[in-house]
């Protein structure tokens, strides 16, 4: 888990990058909202089967 917690924080990354840059006309908000609460998710499941 903590891998694709890992990888979520890459694509939030890159999803900022490009919203950024302006490179393409596109509305990158819901998928930056979606991205993070996958990494809050994500994020929970490590830190809970850690302390397990």
């Amino acid at each position: 888990m903590s891998i694709a917690a890992k990888e979520a924080r890459e694509s939030k990354f890159w999803l900022k990058l490009l919203d950024q840059s302006q490179f393409i006309d596109f509305d990158y908000t819901q998928y930056l909202s979606d991205v993070e609460e996958i990494i809050k998710i994500l994020t929970s499941i490590v830190k809970t089967s850690q302390s397990n």
